[in-house]
């Protein structure tokens, strides 16, 4: 430890007396090098919790010591206390007492922070010696610092007692007590709270008693109803704390007082306190209105907690008392004022959020009734949730444009979110008003729009089609009869306003599934889209909302095909939008594109793509630059979503349960995708030419490929010869996983297929022998290419086992690859290998070459797994393994037999802390298991915790 003037020594070479605590207590504080105070620290946490720290605390807490030495002190001390009770002998336990109360009483006006530390430690020895070794324990607290004497002043004696009563429930609730022992002590304290709770109330009911003695009677309040103490017991007190709401002083440590008193999970059961409670509550409602009327949005916040925390935790239990329903409801009444509070969320107010989940408490309460008390309630509640709609949608309106321009980006995320907040809520409620409530909006919204007296504010228009939007994004409304209404309001709404825009284009959005249902109203609505297109500003609704309507009315669609192609063209030329909204508008064209007849799709496609190809063109002849490069990456990105989505088989989607879906034969001739892919074809090529080193650019040209793959499935058969060759020379020259994944799809759908076989076992064949390669040089740098590889692999074994019977694919090389990969640190590598292995081991029987390298080498991979289960792997692949050890034993259980004993022979094996009983009783755990995997998976786990030392321990239990 660096002393002051003196060289640095090494920590572990001072002794932990008080003069060396003091010079790194001095480091710590004040040295200007940090590394010299993390030094200091260091030694410090050693030197507290050494067995000199009983000798030096005393002595740190001497009168003639700074504070910071003291704390110090008193710090050690209930370390030594808390963490290490088993060190003290039992006869000490008194005079240690004895020693903390003085302390105490010495410090009461003295160091506040030494104090609290001191009532810290005292408090932990209670708790430890509690109930047997000091019965009583806060009775004795409460009259040892009552007696008079030891010169020290009554206010701060009081003032030490009420920070020692109030740092005891807290102490409990952080404590390290065993589980047996928290009970007991737990009880142990609740007895005590008869002696607590007369000083408390008389501290406050005494006129005389100062402001900050009466908070600290609040805090300590606060500290013990946390301990579930009977709300019953504590009904008294929480009338003064209801009465300290009046004195600004203690208004904040009365709230949370009262508060925590109504939220604990107990208190339910005290019916008869809640309703006395009530009345209470409702009192406070004049200060509530003087509150907002004056802007003091602290202490309406702070009564609109203990209205919602009455509210929303004991909802059922005042339902259940249905004769005082009036009361009840008036107190839903004061939420609803909460809920409504004046001002614009979060900039004049921050209270109304804290009251949307009561709404769903209620209605959740209301109705779980039985039939006949919820048709009372909800005669009752109905119209309170109509109201609370109106409330609702009233708070979501944006604030004039002026104001909102004011706003910072913070305030303004915190309002977008507060309006979801708000959107679920009203979905929410839709389960108690259902379609009478769509009825109600749209009556709203129709007065809105016809007023011609009265022009309505955008953001009154604005919030009442959120209302609509909210509802419709997740509840079927095709049953609503005003929906049609609404579609033919929605062209009279004069949109001057981006918010307001953006929610016209949302609802339509969320009515396309309707639109689908009713094609004649989509010339009302498509003109708005198309239009809203144009503006950058409206870039996410806009073509979010026509993705929508191109996936779900396609085959409605093709009178507007023209159009919708000809503007999206138009803003795309333009690069109105940004490059995620592009894609998505290349997915809408895909979806609209699916519906035409073949010549009318490629038609569109010549027309839309020709621009893109011609741009291609021009940056493959450009020498490679960043900047070209983004412009490479951007046209495949559009190709790839295009074709994502363009799909002429056209398959109807049926509901769940209902047979397979029927697909409309497709027109005779090529499908359209494939003849702009061979049209490319070659100027993809010239790309890849320029760009195989740069794995972002192979990655997007493997995803048209991929894509489109996907959609046409069969129908990609024309291309498979010329991918396949592309793929290899791609991978042959510059490996890429991205090549692999593409191999993999290629493999699931055409290997099977007897025109297709040749050039996919030729890629597979080529894939397989330059990845052993890699894996010849080291494979450690391209995990992400090991991954695809054994996935390939996995997928080549359940697709087409007989790619493996060919003389060009070194089955052995594979395999000791495989059994390398389960070794790598990455998760998702080594679950791909797990796969692998369980797809390779079922055919050790069919396929000759997986047998012999089986019978030869299966040894290695049962060491490799069992080191992984020994501690190797990460915990959480233990079921992957557990597939692999299953797998073994069901296809290759004579060997395993043998290959187990082998493998568990030496000492030490899989790891020196399982003893060779544990690793027998593993052993024959596993060999009786050839039938249930998730047995095995759960001796696997079991094993791999005695392995790791975790056995038994907390780090188990969610395992």
């Amino acid at each position: 430890m660096d002393a002051p003037g003196r060289a640095a020594q090494s920590p572990d070479s001072l002794e932990f007396t008080v003069e060396n605590v003091e010079k790194a207590l001095h480091q710590l504080y004040y040295d200007p090098n940090i590394e010299n105070k993390n030094l200091a620290q260091k030694w410090l946490m050693q030197a507290q919790v050494s067995p000199q720290a009983w000798q030096f605390c005393w002595v740190l807490l001497s009168p003639d010591k700074v504070p910071e030495i003291q704390y110090f002190g008193a710090s050690a001390l209930h370390t030594k206390i808390s963490r290490y009770w088993c060190d003290i002998p039992v006869e000490q336990y008194d005079s240690l007492k004895t020693q903390l109360f003085s302390q105490i009483a010495r410090f009461a006006s003295g160091s506040k922070i030494v104090l609290t530390r001191l009532c810290v430690a005292l408090a932990s020895l209670a708790l430890n010696m509690m109930p047997e070794a000091w019965p009583a324990a806060v009775s004795e607290m409460v009259r040892v610092f009552q007696e008079e004497g030891g010169g020290v002043d009554g206010r701060a004696r009081c003032l030490a007692l009420l920070e020692l009563l109030t740092v005891l429930p807290e102490e409990f609730q952080t404590s390290r007590l065993p589980q047996y022992r928290r009970g007991q002590v737990r009880g142990a304290l609740g007895q005590e709270w008869a002696a607590v709770f007369p000083l408390l109330q008389q501290l406050l009911r005494q006129s005389d008693s100062p402001g900050f003695i009466k908070a600290k009677v609040l805090k300590c309040l606060s500290s013990w109803v946390l301990l579930d103490v009977p709300l019953s017991e504590s009904e008294g007190l929480l009338t003064e704390s209801f009465a300290a709401l009046r004195d600004p002083e203690l208004f904040d440590t009365a709230v949370e007082a009262v508060v925590n008193a109504i939220s604990q999970p107990d208190s339910q059961r005290y019916v008869n306190t809640l309703l006395k409670l009530v009345p209470q509550v409702l009192q406070l409602q004049d200060q509530l209105h003087q509150a907002v009327q004056s802007g003091d949005m602290e202490t309406s916040h702070g009564i609109c907690r203990i209205a919602v925390a009455l509210g929303e935790n004991h909802s059922r239990a005042l339902l259940e008392q249905v004769e005082q329903w009036q009361g009840f409801l008036a107190l839903v009444n004061m939420i609803m004022f909460c809920t409504g509070i004046p001002g614009h969320y979060p900039v004049n107010e921050t209270t109304s959020s804290l009251t949307l989940t009561f709404w769903y408490t209620l209605q959740d309460d209301i109705l779980s009734f039985e039939a006949e008390k919820q048709a009372l309630y909800l005669q009752v509640y109905r119209p309170v949730y109509f109201q609370l709609v109106d409330v609702l949608l009233h708070k979501a309106q944006f604030p004039s444009d002026e104001e909102y321009a004011s706003w910072s980006s913070d305030e303004k995320e915190q309002f977008r979110i507060y309006r979801v907040d708000i959107s679920d809520t009203l979905m929410y409620v839709f389960e108690m008003l259902g379609v009478e409530l769509l009825s109600n909006l749209y009556d709203k919204l129709g007065r809105l729009l016809t007023n011609t007296d009265q022009p309505a504010s955008w953001q009154h228009t604005e919030a009442l089609l959120y209302g609509f939007q909210s509802i419709a994004e997740t509840i079927d409304v095709n049953y609503s009869d005003v929906i049609p209404g609404l579609i033919g309001l929605i062209p009279r709404i004069s949109i001057n306003n981006v918010q307001l825009a953006d929610t016209v284009m949302f609802t339509i959005g969320a009515l396309a599934e309707w639109l689908a249902d009713h094609p004649v109203m989509l010339s009302s609505v498509l003109p708005l889209v198309l239009h809203a297109l144009g503006n950058p500003e409206l870039s996410v609704s806009s073509v979010s909302t026509l993705k929508k309507i191109c996936r779900e009315c396609k085959h409605d669609l093709p009178p507007y095909a023209a159009n919708i192609v000809a503007v999206s063209q138009e803003v795309l030329i333009k690069q109105i939008h940004k490059t995620s909204q592009c894609m998505w508008l290349m997915q809408a064209l895909g979806f609209l594109l699916s519906a035409l007849p073949v010549e009318e799709i490629l038609r569109n496609l010549h027309s839309l793509i020709t621009p893109y190809i011609q741009q291609l063109e021009k940056l493959a002849d450009e020498t490679p630059n960043p900047s070209n490069k983004l412009a490479i990456i951007h046209i495949l990105g559009l190709l790839s979503n295009l074709f994502t989505t363009l799909d002429v088989t056209r398959q109807e989607e049926e509901g769940e349960g209902a047979p397979p879906a029927k697909t409309t034969p497709p027109e005779p001739g090529p499908n359209p995708v494939v003849v702009v892919l061979q049209q490319v074809f070659a100027l993809i090529q010239t790309v890849l030419s320029k760009w195989l080193n740069d794995s972002q650019v192979v990655e997007a040209v493997c995803a048209i490929f991929e894509k489109s793959v996907k959609t046409l499935l069969h129908d990609f058969a024309p291309m498979v010869s010329q991918l396949s060759e592309m793929l290899g020379q791609m991978y042959s020259t510059i490996p890429q996983a991205s090549a692999l994944d593409l191999t993999r799809q290629m493999v699931y759908i055409f290997a099977s297929q007897t025109d297709h076989f040749s050039p996919i076992k030729a890629l597979f064949e080529l894939v397989t022998s330059v990845t052993l390669s890699i894996f010849q040089q080291g494979p450690r740098d391209h995990p992400d290419i090991v991954d695809s590889f054994m996935q390939l692999q996995a997928q080549a074994l359940k697709r087409k086992p007989d790619l493996y019977l060919s003389e060009n694919v070194d089955v052995k090389a594979v395999f000791h690859c495989g059994v390398l990969s389960l070794k790598f640190p990455e998760a998702p590598t080594v679950k791909s290998t797990c796969l692998f292995f369980t797809e390779l081991l079922p055919h050790c029987g069919d396929i000759p070459p997986v047998g012999r390298v089986v019978q030869e080498d299966g040894k290695l991979l049962l060491q490799a797994v069992l080191e992984a289960i020994g501690g190797q792997a990460s915990r959480s692949l233990m079921d992957q393994f557990g597939e692999v050890l299953f797998s073994l034993n069901k296809h290759c259980f004579s060997c395993l037999v043998l290959w187990l004993k082998e493998a568990m022979q030496p000492a030490g094996f899989p790891t020196s802390r399982v003893s060779a009983e544990q690793k027998d009783t593993f052993t024959q755990q596993i060999l009786r298991e050839r039938v249930n995997k998730r047995r095995v998976k759960d001796i696997v786990k079991e094993f791999t915790l005695l392995c790791r030392g975790l056995h038994g321990t907390e780090y188990a239990a969610d395992y």
